[in-house]
């Protein structure tokens, strides 16, 4: 199994556990990667900047239907192929908690339903999101990496 470096959000902790590696507990998150051609969609999101989609699995969903969600509200995406990556272990002092991550082709794009939390999408090349990325760092930029060579041996694209 590919092992990546450690990375860090704020106070939090980041490491990321590539597929076939399962969360121990449910995921509180799910991210997706939303490839379109050689291009990955991000959204500017209010108070976070450009980033994927992403947010919490609602307590009714497991993490690939919110991840199906996150790109629908966020970035209007309708994706398919879509493909389980590997998680993130978040640690904070004494708390755990994990976020699974997935890597999809953009089969059509929509009008963005969350207006008020997501003000747009874009796409970009991957040697293009370092400088404007939200948090960009060496295990950012690898997974992003990784989930595009998935993306790359599946012929999503």
């Amino acid at each position: 199994m590919k092992r990546f470096p450690c990375g860090q959000y704020g106070r939090q902790k980041l490491q990321f556990f590539a597929a076939p590696y399962r969360a121990p507990i449910r995921a509180f998150a799910a991210l997706v990667f939303p490839w379109h051609g050689d291009q990955i969609v991000l959204c500017n999101i209010a108070d976070r900047g450009w980033c994927i989609p992403s947010g919490r699995v609602e307590p009714y969903e497991n993490s690939l239907e919110a991840a199906r969600r996150e790109a629908v509200e966020e970035g209007g995406l309708v994706l398919s192929g879509i493909q389980y990556i590997g998680c993130y272990h978040i640690s904070e002092r004494h708390e755990v908690r994990w976020a699974d991550c997935f890597a999809a082709r953009v089969e059509r794009f929509e009008e963005i339903q969350m207006c008020e939390e997501s003000l747009g999408r874009k796409l970009y090349r991957l040697e293009e999101i370092g400088e404007i990325y939200h948090v960009w760092n060496e295990l950012t930029e690898l997974v992003f990496q990784h989930s595009k060579a998935v993306i790359d041996r599946r012929g999503c694209l």
